[in-house]
């Protein structure tokens, strides 16, 4: 273990959390970080550093169309501390917290999981929850999951089938009512790391499901022995200071793939199952924008190459330049979803004020 100072104490102040996401051009992430109000920074693909020593800096390796993509910033309330504690890399400003993990599959196979994907996920959800629980930020409220070979295997012994019993065994005794929001998304790099980022906070969220579609908890079984753990959505403990999270959405309604192999048809329904989303969380909240706009931060995870230059065509058709996107190639977690796409709604402006 590394020493490092424990997490800062929360500020007792009530709706101080914070968060704005942003997509940055910028030469290098050096110049963002500088910022000791940034919590995070991502940074997709070949073209951005793969290592750098600050804990807010993570690489993800899902390749950008046209090769290139802006970092994705996230900003507190701050000023923000961050270290690295046994696996874990963290920064948090007190109220919000971002931790990732990275955990090598081959250090957990075994003759019952050869690939190892199950007990790498069983021991990355333990460390987080133990992490969190022992901080001053406790509540998960979104989580992203990265693994190699995401639909390799068939059967129960497919890689996310598998992935999905270590989750739900490193979550433990978590009341499904009160999952996190999630996405679990295929790398096409050949690397079997198991990588996993994440947002906690200070106080508890609101997890959402999407009227539309069946909760992925409740799952039969066709999908597998242990159903998805995760929430569709997730409004945040200060929405006016903090923006929608929202789940890895798909076309599914219920809980079967719609327009199987129909690109456009699957970007459609994926959209009415955001906006569905939208709808009900302004049930609980109204003053959310009723619809994806300038607020938003879309990333649009595509699993063919070939399909990117159809769906950058069909976004700029759909949103011109008001919604900014990020479009990655990437495997999705069923082989005949085409495409996926999470992010944020209602982010509000990148300001340091109170």
């Amino acid at each position: 273990m590394i020493a490092v100072p424990p997490l800062p104490s929360p500020i007792a102040i009530p709706g101080r959390a914070r968060l704005a996401v942003d997509y940055v051009d910028t030469a290098t992430p050096p110049e963002v970080l500088e910022d000791d109000h940034v919590l995070a920074v991502l940074g997709f693909g070949s073209a951005a550093p793969a290592n750098l020593v600050d804990p807010r800096y993570l690489h993800v390796a899902l390749e950008p169309y046209q090769g290139t993509a802006p970092y994705e910033v996230w900003r507190g309330h701050g000023p923000v501390r961050s270290g690295r504690d046994d696996g874990v890399a963290w920064a948090s400003d007190g109220q919000l917290t971002f931790g990732v993990i990275e955990v090598d599959e081959a250090d957990y196979a075994s003759a019952s999981d050869p690939t190892g994907i199950v007990g790498a996920a069983t021991h990355a959800y333990r460390r987080i929850r133990a992490f969190q629980q022992d901080s001053a930020t406790p509540h998960l409220l979104r989580i992203w999951n990265y693994l190699d070979g995401i639909t390799q295997g068939e059967g129960d012994v497919e890689r996310y089938r598998q992935f999905c019993i270590g989750r739900a065994r490193g979550l433990g005794d978590f009341e499904p009512t009160r999952l996190p929001a999630a996405t679990a998304i295929g790398r096409c790099d050949d690397a079997r790391v198991l990588q996993i980022y994440w947002l906690a906070a200070h106080a508890p969220g609101t997890p959402l499901e999407n009227p539309r579609q069946v909760e992925a908890w409740r799952y039969p079984r066709e999908y597998g022995p242990q159903p998805p753990s995760f929430a569709r959505a997730m409004l945040p403990p200060t929405m006016d200071r903090t923006p929608l999270l929202l789940s890895g959405t798909a076309s599914v309604v219920g809980h079967a793939t719609r327009h199987v192999g129909l690109l456009l048809g699957q970007l459609d329904e994926t959209f009415a199952n955001l906006d569905a989303l939208i709808g009900a969380a302004r049930t609980c909240e109204p003053r959310l924008p009723s619809t994806l706009d300038a607020s938003s931060r879309l990333k649009v995870y595509v699993r063919d190459r070939d399909d990117l230059p159809m769906v950058a065509a069909a976004l700029e058709q759909r949103f011109g330049t008001r919604v900014p996107c990020i479009l990655l190639h990437a495997a999705i977690c069923r082989r005949d979803l085409a495409l996926e796409i999470d992010g944020v709604h209602g982010s509000p402006t990148a300001v340091h004020a109170p």
